[in-house]
């Protein structure tokens, strides 16, 4: 996928090319979707960018952007599993819409940011709260960049099939309770404003995916706090032993071994779906 996005427009006129033909199709059921990119550059992340989130444990609303990282590593796919870690207890969601860079550059100017973003999509920026709070000095790296902490998908939506990236519903749901529920419109830095403040710092090429926060209702700020669980103990959100209880199609595996799903979701962009083991 970066080879292809760093075609450029001749690529994407290809791809519609390819579209409009008809052929080149499997059914849906037949395929099993990948993350749409797999193997990035860099995986850039932005803390406290949602005004609700930074109210829910009150912390002072940032100056500038809080931007950390997760390895490429951590990415899976829309409806692949989530594997806890045996090193955590405090495993917890993050929705957040993700920006994929389309055009390489370096010092770019807010107003002409989006010219190098290609589309959007969902991601999951799944987190080990003890790892990132309390433990490596508390910096955020290792609590966030787990394998599997990154479930990403299930397409790229580009720029010009959004009406307005800056108000799109974003949510997260656990085993179907709704534990999410904001507007990209809560954003304190939007996208434009995050690509030219990354781009200060690094080059952004084709296929660097920017996770831009998440927004208020993440476990560990809930009173009292709530994890995701794996296997059958009940799970957070207390449907540990019901059959996809949100219908979104995650694996399903016997109840004794079944864990928490999560199912997140943003307007335009669609919905992943991933299962706790």
């Amino acid at each position: 996928m970066r080879e292809f996005l760093e075609i450029g427009p001749r690529g994407l006129e290809l791809a519609h090319r390819a579209l409009q033909s008809g052929q080149h199709r499997v059914p849906r059921a037949a395929a099993q979707l990948l993350a749409p990119l797999g193997d990035p550059q860099k995986v850039i992340c932005v803390g406290l960018n949602y005004h609700d989130h930074c109210q829910e444990q009150a912390a002072k609303v940032p100056k500038e952007p809080l931007i950390f990282s997760k390895f490429p590593s951590a990415i899976t796919g829309p409806f692949d599993d989530i594997v806890h870690p045996q090193d955590t207890s405090e495993l917890d969601w993050e929705v957040e819409l993700a920006a994929v860079i389309g055009k390489r550059g370096r010092h770019i100017e807010e107003a002409a940011a989006l010219q190098h973003v290609l589309g959007f999509t969902v991601a999951n920026d799944v987190s080990a709260r003890d790892w990132q709070m309390r433990r490596n000095g508390r910096q955020w790296l290792l609590g966030k960049t787990f394998d599997t902490f990154c479930p990403l998908g299930p397409a790229i939506v580009t720029k010009e099939a959004v009406a307005d990236v800056h108000n799109l519903w974003i949510r997260c749901s656990v085993n179907g309770q709704r534990m999410q529920d904001s507007n990209t419109c809560h954003l304190i830095f939007g996208v434009p404003a995050l690509v030219a403040w990354v781009s200060r710092f690094v080059t952004l090429v084709p296929g660097d995916i920017l996770l831009t926060g998440t927004p208020a209702g993440v476990g560990v700020f809930r009173k009292p706090p709530v994890f995701l669980k794996v296997r059958g103990n009940g799970g957070s959100g207390g449907a540990g032993g019901t059959a996809d209880p949100t219908g979104c199609g995650c694996h399903r595996v016997p109840p004794s071994q079944r864990g928490d799903e999560v199912q997140c979701e943003i307007q335009e962009l669609g919905t992943i779906c991933n299962r706790v083991v």
